[in-house]
């Protein structure tokens, strides 16, 4: 099967311009094509970008367990809506990704169900580190160094030296330290508003924990990536870091901030909490620094009925995934970043980060995995559109300008004219180790 895209002003590694792509049995066979090269399939996309398709390195898709809030196949059509390809999926299910066991039953039930590309973490656990060390098919390690429930809490030093010591696939972790949130929170009687949210989960806890998993990383010489950084101290710290730290940053710690719970209320309520406008603005200045190389969304969606309840009943997570590349879109338009750096954050840097085979870029063997974007095309987010199954977005009633108008997985059309394909399946992403 070959398919041309004619017309549109392609995003690559090292420039934008206009190009004719041709894609040949899921591949990027050629990105200089004749026009009238013959193919099965000619997409005139005129005055559209290309974009490779997003890699989302950080979602909860709730399957198994507790699927009433999302699963695997509603949450990769929330993907392919939003232009993203791929996503790495993180391991507090129920039961929990701890054994290899049930990383492979995930990738199994992901290839009847997802319409979009996949790939899932191991959970660390204080007991676990044989399973860590001989773990495959998967793009690393996730710890939770803080905000978790159960076994897969992992805070103790002793535990952390060995998963850091005796393991070698890269480590990302939740990095909020357990001990100053519980003071915290014993100081506040457990909080009883969301802006205490933040003050229990507050700068210190944050840069405490990313300080601690770092002096890990560096004594052991393990790859780390600290995921959601949420406050300007953080960066700040790591631009000491040494090259084998990486960082990345989600939507809603770059576009909110304690401000907006008088208006938002629990639908911002996130670990880590959201902080200040001078931490949306830090972090926005270590994502244009190099500082932090990677934007993703932590999606984390629960019904509203369960949102609607007090603090602290009420749970922490927002849903993202179908807007975050408009989201990025509309930054884009307003001035703040270039289109070629948020290919570079959401595209190119996760597949470098996790060292995912032949996806991030437009360039010739690479897996067609690719996303035309209305540059102009402005709409407003709405509840009532959205594809997540929790049906709802903070975001509710923000109009954006750049939308994803169609998006390929290895060269099918999975979603266009504003519908998903639900035929189309995705792969497991592979990982070049």
């Amino acid at each position: 099967m070959k398919t041309l895209i004619t017309g549109a002003t392609v995003v690559f590694p090292d420039e934008t311009k206009a190009a004719n792509i041709l894609v040949e049995d899921g591949k990027i066979a050629d990105i200089n094509a004749d026009a009238d090269v013959v193919a099965d399939d000619v997409i005139d996309a005129t005055g559209l970008h290309l974009l490779p398709g997003v890699i989302d390195d950080q979602v909860h898709f709730r399957d198994p367990g507790l699927t009433h809030k999302e699963d695997l196949a509603t949450g990769s059509r929330a993907c392919a809506k939003g232009g993203v390809t791929t996503f790495l999926e993180m391991p507090n299910t129920k039961p929990a990704t701890i054994t290899i066991d049930a990383l492979h039953t995930k990738l199994d039930v992901a290839a009847e169900k997802c319409v979009v590309n996949y790939g899932f973490y191991i959970g660390a656990t204080p007991d676990n580190v044989e399973v860590l060390a001989a773990a495959e098919r998967t793009p690393g390690i996730k710890i939770f160094i803080g905000s978790s429930t159960g076994n897969l809490l992992v805070d103790q030093q002793a535990a952390l030296e060995r998963i850091f010591g005796e393991s070698s696939l890269p480590i990302c972790a939740h990095c909020e330290d357990e001990a100053t949130v519980r003071a915290n929170a014993e100081r506040l009687n457990g909080g009883s508003t969301w802006t205490h949210h933040s003050q229990i989960r507050d700068h210190a806890a944050a840069l405490i924990a990313t300080k601690r998993a770092v002096d890990l990383a560096d004594r052991h010489q393990h790859r780390f990536h600290v995921l959601h950084v949420s406050t300007g101290d953080e960066v700040k710290f790591l631009r000491t870091c040494s090259d084998l730290i990486t960082a990345e940053a989600c939507p809603h710690h770059l576009l909110f901030h304690i401000g907006d719970y008088e208006r938002l209320g629990s639908l911002v309520q996130m670990n880590p909490s959201i902080k200040t406008e001078a931490d949306n603005e830090e972090i926005w200045a270590g994502l244009l620094d190099g500082t932090i190389e990677v934007v993703a969304t932590d999606h984390a969606p629960h019904t509203l009925e369960e949102k609607d309840q007090p603090y602290p009943q009420s749970p922490s997570g927002l849903p993202a995934v179908e807007n975050s590349l408009a989201l990025m879109l509309n930054e884009v338009n307003s001035g703040r970043c270039t289109l070629q750096q948020v290919v570079s954050w959401m595209c190119e840097a996760p597949a470098r980060v996790w060292n995912i085979a032949d996806k991030g870029r437009i360039a010739p063997g690479y897996d067609a995995d690719l996303v035309l974007v209305d540059m102009n095309k402005t709409d407003t987010v709405l509840n009532e559109n959205q594809l997540t199954k929790s049906g709802w977005s903070p975001w509710h009633g923000t109009t954006l300008q750049g939308w994803a108008v169609r998006t390929f997985v290895h060269g099918e059309t999975v979603f266009v004219d504003g519908q998903v394909r639900e035929n189309v399946r995705g792969r497991e992403a592979t990982y070049d180790r």
